[in-house]
């Protein structure tokens, strides 16, 4: 019966377009939440762990590289063990986001358990009571405060914006509107006085333009900024 029940799994998986069957073998570890398994690039289902640059804080205020401590952390539990990944989806960098296993205990589930991730409440509820553990028994990153991981990536694209150089912009006769497509591909424009106008680069090698009207940026697909 459980022979039959694995088979059965495996071809659901199997059959849900761009998601992979189950993947077995050694792990190499990218960070906290990245691993590769059978050649496939594989997300942590359900937990967010600190990026690689990133720094956390003890209770005595001392900064220490807790990216790069939970990166080896997950690198020191995998080592030398077969891995079985059980894929739930695809991310928007077409990995392979599943739930991982070493000798039959989940993978995801151990490193918020142990205080080097976070649950990943955007996305699963799982790991929900195993971050409330780690945190009362000031496991790891909760020793002191920090920066949750989506956070602290937010803050860095934020100065990233802040401090890139506004780039002259092509403008055509004079057209000042800004067409620009954002990461999930919308076309939006911004007029001048807008909040993002400033800082708003257009890029014309990706289809971004620059219009001389309202009502031709609509006609062309574009749809207003919101602020």
């Amino acid at each position: 019966m459980v022979l039959k029940g694995m088979v059965g799994l495996l071809l659901v998986f199997a059959s849900v377009p761009g998601v992979a069957a189950e993947l077995v073998g050694r792990a190499t570890v990218t960070d906290g939440d990245t691993v590769t398994v059978a050649k496939q690039r594989i997300r942590l289902w359900g937990v967010d762990a600190p990026e690689s640059a990133q720094q956390c804080t003890t209770k005595n205020g001392r900064a220490w590289p807790c990216g790069r401590r939970s990166a080896a952390a997950l690198d020191g539990y995998l080592l030398d063990q077969t891995v079985r990944c059980l894929p739930k989806d695809t991310d928007r960098y077409g990995r392979v986001v599943a739930e991982c296993f070493v000798r039959g205990e989940s993978v995801n589930r151990w490193m918020v358990r142990s205080g080097w991730a976070v649950a990943y409440r955007q996305y699963a509820t799982a790991f929900i009571a195993d971050e409330a553990d780690a945190r009362q028994h000031r496991q790891n990153l909760w020793q002191g405060p920090f920066q949750m991981p989506a956070d602290y990536r937010r803050s860095k694209r934020d100065q990233t914006v802040r401090s890139a150089p506004v780039a002259a912009q092509p403008a055509p006769g004079g057209c000042r509107i800004k067409g620009n497509i954002s990461r999930e591909g919308k076309k939006i424009y911004h007029v001048p006085g807008q909040r993002d106008y400033a800082r708003t680069r257009i890029d014309l090698s990706r289809g971004e333009r620059m219009f001389c009207s309202p009502s031709d940026a609509m006609r062309a697909g574009w749809q207003p900024a919101r602020r």
